[in-house]
């Protein structure tokens, strides 16, 4: 199974050859912060399956490892498109709002990462949940 999608305006198109790894929410303050929302849905995936066209802009700051994450996002309409950390150079972390209607419904979270900075109104507790940033 593989997965596709695009940004708002449709300018930035994705696909990729793998099933995610693992679907998360990630509560970081910073996936609050890019998402405006109260956290992030990401799909992990292999970084070489990933094959992607259109405009794109990045953003980087550093991560909680102290090395970059850099933060992928149309440079048209500016939906945020994925995170690439350097401290984990295989995969990235798809924002799953972006993709595919079908893709999206066939999504199973299982993990949380980050909840030292979830929200207290979020009440939802998944399988596998973590302070922080589990190690790899």
């Amino acid at each position: 199974m593989g997965l596709s999608g695009h940004c708002l305006c449709g300018q930035v198109q994705y696909t990729v050859d793998s099933p995610p790894f693992n679907v998360a929410y990630d509560h970081c303050d910073d996936c609050q912060r890019q998402t405006g929302s109260t956290y992030s849905l990401v799909a992990i995936v292999p970084k070489d399956k990933l094959t992607i066209s259109g405009p794109t802009k990045s953003w980087a700051g550093v991560g909680s490892s102290g090395k970059a994450v850099h933060r992928v996002f149309c440079g048209e309409c500016g939906s945020p498109i994925y995170h690439d950390p350097e401290a984990a150079p295989p995969i990235i972390a798809l924002k799953a709002g972006t993709l595919s209607v079908e893709d999206k419904k066939a999504l199973k979270p299982t993990t949380e990462i980050w909840c030292v900075s979830k929200l207290p109104f979020m009440t939802e507790k998944l399988e596998n949940s973590f302070d922080k940033m589990p190690a790899h």
